[in-house]
């Protein structure tokens, strides 16, 4: 991240409605998940074995570091420590200008910046690691907004990336809104073949068409007295929305075939990483359906800005290997300053796989060397052969897709070296500067 981005700029979209109170929280320690959080009540912390917010690790400095919260600016200075201060993986030389979402590490723990602490004291530390899924605060508060949608009764839209938990979110959903002994039906409309979704929606009876030998009930009927939860929603064709559509209006689903309808009771949960506005404005989705299943809109967050989960998961996917593979602090600064374009599904499969490379190499404990190179790191395509220095042409004719935020940690990380965060990300200088122009990146 970007030191011009200040502690103001992000804690705007601060969740909880009041002035946001910045800080600190430790993630791990010694290699181990944690969940502590102390506020920059005072403009200043003290991290280390002693001071405001102590460690246990004896690697770690009686006064490690001190963070600073200022005129709007998070700054890292070493204390004299042992065995030096890292910010993003770089040590810090003198004084660090940090971003919001910054790891820390001291010693074998890691500390994540805080724009704002508050939303720490609504999720305990026991319940990371309990239950199927790992939720932390900023997850657990689009969670919330989740199950008071279902109270009301209301039609709920997802928005988010890909992995980022949507079908978590609509079972939650689902047990809040009192149906959760009623089934749950989930369809993913972007993995329907073309020509047979409404078949697969509304179901058929017997004989309407070539190879129908039985009636066959669709994904609505299935979900009666429960909830269905439509994921990739604008994947749908505009005459199957229209169904669809009406099928919400009237309660009843007319199969293909049928001359008479049935009534349906279902909850209606949809989800999407597209800006279904844009969508509606596109001609690509349909305005009345819109209107009908847009609102209320619940926006999931992805995983790079919920990084207090991922020593949690890491620990998680490495256990289900072998439970007693120690995980090393320098592995969890990898996954925790990578940032994770496949979001939680992807950090999972890749910490699986390095426990398994771990384990196959005879190792005690997953390092980051088991860690895959490209784990984490947005997919872009190739710019020419291996070992070859692509001209600016080339690279201008490949333009990569990264946002802001893995842009922002590889400046941090290379001390906004533009050419060597460029070489970082696999990009021509070029390319770097045209993209820092898009994203308004000083």
């Amino acid at each position: 991240m970007s030191g011009e981005e200040t502690v103001d700029d992000a804690a705007s979209m601060a969740p909880l409605g009041s002035v946001p109170l910045p800080g600190a929280v430790w993630i791990a320690v010694a290699g181990t998940p944690r969940l502590r959080a102390a506020p920059m009540d005072r403009g200043r912390l003290v991290i280390g074995r002693e001071g405001d917010l102590a460690v246990d690790d004896e690697r770690a400095s009686r006064e490690h570091a001190e963070l600073r919260h200022s005129a709007g600016r998070l700054t890292v200075r070493d204390l004299g420590s042992r065995n030096g201060t890292f910010v993003d993986g770089v040590q810090t030389d003198g004084e660090t200008v940090a971003s919001p979402g910054a790891i820390v590490r001291v010693g074998r723990s890691l500390v994540l910046l805080a724009a704002d602490v508050r939303p720490f004291d609504t999720v305990r530390e026991a319940d990371m690691g309990s239950g199927e899924f790992t939720v932390g605060p900023h997850l657990a508060l689009s969670l919330g907004e989740v199950e008071r949608t279902a109270m009301r009764g209301d039609t709920l839209a997802l928005r988010g990336e890909s992995g980022s938990g949507k079908e978590l979110a609509a079972r939650r959903y689902h047990a809040a809104s009192g149906r959760g002994g009623g089934p749950f039906v989930a369809l993913n409309c972007a993995a329907i073949p073309e020509g047979v979704a409404e078949r697969v929606l509304f179901g058929a009876k017997k004989g309407a068409f070539s190879g129908a030998v039985a009636d066959a009930d669709g994904s609505i009927v299935a979900a009666d007295k429960g909830t269905l939860f439509l994921d990739e929603i604008a994947e749908l064709v505009p005459a199957v929305q229209a169904k669809l559509l009406r099928v919400l209006e009237t309660r009843e689903v007319l199969a293909l075939g049928a001359t008479r309808p049935r009534a349906v009771d279902v909850r209606v949960v949809v989800a999407t990483h597209r800006d279904l506005r844009a969508e509606v404005a596109a001609g690509r989705f349909r305005e009345d359906l819109y209107f009908r299943v847009g609102r209320p809109v619940v926006v999931l967050p992805p995983l790079r800005e919920r990084r207090e989960e991922i020593p949690w998961l890491v620990a998680r996917a490495v256990a289900a290997v072998r439970e007693d593979l120690a995980v090393h602090t320098a592995l969890l600064e990898a996954c925790c300053t990578r940032p994770w374009p496949g979001n939680v599904r992807e950090l999972l499969a890749e910490a699986r796989h390095a426990a398994g490379e771990a384990v196959a190499c005879g190792a005690d404990r997953v390092g980051v060397e088991h860690l895959a190179d490209e784990a984490g790191l947005p997919i872009r395509l190739p710019m020419g052969p291996p070992g070859a220095a692509p001209e600016a042409e080339e690279a201008e004719a490949a333009e990569p897709s990264l946002d802001r935020a893995a842009i922002e940690a590889a400046l941090s990380r290379c001390r906004a070296n533009v050419s060597a965060a460029a070489r970082e990300l696999g990009l021509h200088r070029t390319q770097l500067y045209r993209l820092m122009k898009l994203h308004g990146i000083e």
